[in-house]
């Protein structure tokens, strides 16, 4: 058995996990410290943030094992702008649904409304996932590139898209119950699971020469 390279994957895990808390410092202070019931719109405003981070910490994964602070930061770096434009938009479409799924709650058409909704939600959140997975792959690739494959791959191999999302809920609510575990133990064992997972999903559009294009 290799127990240097045990202990090097070790290590990678736990300065990215470091890392991610890091980058996403402010928005771990609100769910951490306060009560999300009351704060949560200060949540949304701050969710953007988690974008580069996860892009980061994809291209580590991605990267390994090439020095992983080095690689983080300058993934960071170079994706932070459309990573958050990305985020962003996915965050205020989410709250538009949200808001319009708490308005149909207990009305007639709510019956209707209320699964269009939550597809739609699913959707947006693994499409946004595919994209900064696409982003971490191919650091060129134009946003609208991306979300076009996202979307389209998503609803295409929608049971991988499934897992990602279940591995994503189990993260948030290992998080809310015990965040010291979540964020300095779990968080890279279960984003190696999602990235592998998203990057096979993607397979096909990452070797597609347009998405390589720059925006």
């Amino acid at each position: 058995m290799n127990y240097g390279r045990i202990f090097e994957g070790v290590y990678v895990a736990l300065v990215t996990n470091l890392m991610l808390a890091v980058a996403c410092s402010p928005l771990l202070a609100v769910v951490l410290t306060t009560d999300t019931g009351r704060t949560w719109p200060l949540l949304v405003l701050l969710s953007p943030l988690g974008g580069p981070a996860l892009v980061a910490a994809f291209t580590v994964l991605r990267s390994y094992p090439d020095d992983a602070v080095q690689v983080f930061w300058r993934a960071w770096r170079a994706s932070a702008r459309r990573a958050l434009t990305a985020t962003a938009l996915a965050a205020a479409v989410l709250l538009v649904l949200g808001v319009d799924a708490a308005w149909a709650w207990g009305t007639p058409g709510g019956a209707v409304a209320l699964p269009v909704i939550a597809v739609a939600m699913t959707l947006i959140t693994i499409t946004t996932l595919l994209v900064l997975v696409t982003l971490a792959e191919r650091p060129g690739a134009r946003l609208r590139d991306a979300a076009r494959a996202g979307v389209y791959l998503a609803v295409r191999r929608w049971y991988l898209s499934l897992f990602s999302l279940l591995v994503l809920v189990f993260f948030e609510a290992l998080l809310a119950a015990r965040p010291a575990i979540a964020i300095g133990v779990a968080a890279s064992p279960l984003l190696y699971i999602v990235w592998a997972n998203s990057r096979f999903t993607l397979n096909a559009a990452l070797n597609e020469p347009t998405i390589e294009r720059t925006t």
